[in-house]
């Protein structure tokens, strides 16, 4: 797949190495790409930088949202008519102390923040996904052959569930589906699967919990 990485930073970048070794097409893109160059001698081919409106434009199988939650109303507004019917892969979080206002607003909202992504990308299948892993673990730990950890994610529909599993796979994670986008609060900053790496038994043991209460 062509992959756009919108935001090369620890979950950007890590993601996009770890795809590209994969054997995917990955295009790191940032405000300033001539600064992703080492990024992209260290992840090796299949990879270039590129701004973010050259990303957009590179018509990707999937984008992963990796910026701060507080551009995503400019992105989504500038590049409408490039992310059509794609699966956007949202793996940001709102911090009222990073991004603002709107992040809080988002917060003590009655939805979430993965439906507020969807909501601006409303033309776009979005997944939520790599939100709750620490970037230390997303970069050390993948690849691994047994006592993998797992990715929780959510979907909006059957392509971005599958697409957002296999990419999860890919890297040696495992996978444990949380639900539709209106399930996600649980992933949210400082909710109960937040900054959680844990192998799928016990990741799944603690979401049936916290449903349960």
């Amino acid at each position: 797949m062509k992959i756009g990485v919108i935001g090369s930073g620890n979950i950007g970048g890590n993601l996009g190495k770890h795809w590209a070794k994969a054997g995917h097409e990955v295009l790191f893109s940032s405000r300033h790409p001539e600064e992703l160059g080492s990024l992209v001698q260290e992840a090796g081919e299949n990879t270039k930088a590129v701004s973010v409106t050259e990303a957009f434009e590179a018509d990707a199988d999937v984008y992963l949202l990796a910026m701060p939650f507080k551009a995503i109303n400019k992105i989504a507004e500038l590049y409408a008519g490039e992310y059509g019917n794609t699966v956007i892969i949202d793996a940001t979080n709102p911090y009222p102390q990073r991004d603002g206002e709107m992040a809080q607003e988002v917060r003590d909202a009655n939805y979430n923040a993965s439906e507020y992504t969807a909501m601006k990308f409303s033309t776009a299948k979005t997944a939520k996904a790599f939100n709750t892993i620490k970037a230390k673990h997303l970069r050390d730990q993948a690849f691994r052959n047994s006592e993998k950890l797992t990715i929780p994610f959510a979907a909006q529909d059957e392509e971005s569930k599958s697409i957002t599993r296999q990419l999860i796979e890919d890297i040696g994670f495992d996978n444990l589906y949380i639900g539709s986008l209106s399930d996600t609060r649980i992933m949210d900053p400082e909710q109960a699967i937040y900054g959680k790496s844990m192998e799928r038994t016990a990741l799944k043991e603690l979401v049936d919990s916290t449903r349960i209460r």
